[in-house]
């Protein structure tokens, strides 16, 4: 009996064209969506600012196709970034307990593989698009 591998979150890196940028945008947005959801808040106005964080990053993966790969993460932290403006700091560590509330980082900032990461203790807490299994 063989084992089944579960699906990538992302397209292959090497894969060119626009079917692999746009494979690349719809499971970026399918991850951060699924991390808002996790986490309570993907209402009609949130999701807005992913479809912009979406629409943002087609056009930085067109002029660079490289950064294909990078794509989740960016659109986690162009979400995070907008929320942070309009609605207060997400998604908050469900690590850390105390007065001093802190949100996750995605790391690595510019590469494949994004983790949510508590920056105070250097912990990953779960891949971007896994929060759900954190909390």
């Amino acid at each position: 009996m063989t084992e089944q591998q579960p699906p990538s979150p992302g397209p292959d890196p090497r894969e060119s064209g626009s079917g692999g940028l746009e494979r690349a945008l719809h499971a970026g947005r399918a991850l951060v969506l699924a991390d808002l959801t996790a986490c309570g808040i993907a209402e009609a106005e949130v999701v807005s600012l992913v479809e912009d964080a979406v629409s943002h990053r087609r056009w930085w993966v067109e002029q660079w196709p490289e950064g294909v790969s990078f794509v989740a993460g960016l659109i986690a932290q162009d979400v995070q970034d907008a929320l942070l403006d309009r609605r207060g700091r997400w998604p908050g560590c469900p690590l850390c307990g105390g007065e001093e509330e802190h949100v996750l980082d995605v790391e690595p900032e510019l590469g494949p593989d994004p983790h949510w990461v508590c920056g105070r203790t250097a912990t990953a807490v779960a891949p971007v698009g896994g929060l759900g299994g954190a909390r």
